[in-house]
């Protein structure tokens, strides 16, 4: 907690003339009786690349300090321009107000501030040598900067914290690094079952289905061989029925002629009853070849 806190700020003659004098009306407050006087000061940057050309214009001590709200003047020189570049004169530029307790700068307020000439003929086409008699400065009072810095008072409790504070019980509690591998580790493995869990469904699948093309189209070949197969046999077995009733009854005839023949036609009945014999042992050959 600060000791002393900045209420306000006023930028009196604003705008005012480059080499014009700088007035703040400051008003801060002061919770507790102070050892020692705030320092406060104010800065120009005289160049927006390089700090080289910043410049203090002036530095008030403030003290004693009483407890309350209390209100100054503080007033500082205008830039020394010897030491601002020719180029950096007119333009945008900042000032920086700041104070500081014991060397221990605690507040800062920036300003922006704007440099030209007061007419436009001359801010339309400046002169290559810049006229200062013709230059105004217009700080940007309604936007200011402020910064606050915890420091250390009069007394050590005022101290801010330079290290964390002590938490014995972080020691406790488990490492998240540690928690944070197992988390990815079981992540890991639930994602690999998973894996060979769908490849297994997968093969079942693929078995099954292989399984169904067999029970489908396996038995309805042998059954049509089948059928062609007693096809192929009930027309053998008629044929060779048919072929054996012809002979027989052939032979019958013969037979009958041969035996009105009598002796002489003898041995052309024993040559055709062994013709018939020969075809009656060719029908069972027929039927094995199928």
């Amino acid at each position: 907690m600060s000791v002393v806190s900045l209420l306000g700020v006023k930028v009196l003659n604003n705008p005012a003339p480059f080499d014009a004098k700088y007035q703040f009306e400051i008003t801060f407050e002061c919770l507790e009786p102070l050892q020692k006087d705030l320092e406060w000061k104010l800065t120009y940057v005289g160049s927006a690349t390089s700090s080289e050309h910043d410049q203090e214009l002036d530095s008030l001590l403030v003290g004693p300090i009483p407890v309350g709200v209390n209100k100054f003047i503080f007033e500082a020189d205008s830039p020394n321009l010897k030491r601002i570049p020719t180029s950096e004169i007119l333009g945008v530029t900042v000032i920086l107000l700041s104070c500081s307790y014991d060397d221990r700068e605690f507040v800062r307020v920036g300003y922006y501030v704007n440099n030209e000439y007061d007419t436009e003929e001359m801010n339309d086409d400046p002169p290559a040598k810049p006229v200062i008699e013709k230059v105004r400065r217009h700080v940007l009072a309604e936007k200011p900067r402020v910064t606050r810095f915890a420091i250390k008072w009069d007394s050590e409790d005022s101290a801010p914290a330079e290290f964390p504070p002590e938490q014995p019980e972080a020691d406790v509690v488990e490492d998240d690094g540690t928690a944070y591998g197992a988390e990815e580790e079981e992540l890991e493995a639930a994602e690999a079952g998973a894996v060979e869990g769908a490849d297994a469904v997968q093969e079942d699948a693929e078995d099954e289905e292989m399984a169904g093309a067999e029970d489908t189209a396996g038995p309805s070949a042998p059954k049509a061989e089948d059928e062609e197969s007693d096809a192929g046999s009930e027309d053998l077995e008629a044929e060779s029925s048919g072929s054996e009733e012809e002979d027989i009854e052939e032979e019958e005839v013969e037979g009958d002629e041969d035996m009105e023949m009598g002796e002489d036609g003898e041995g052309a009945a024993h040559t055709e009853a062994g013709k018939g014999e020969k075809l009656q042992g060719q029908h069972p050959g027929e039927v094995m070849v199928h």
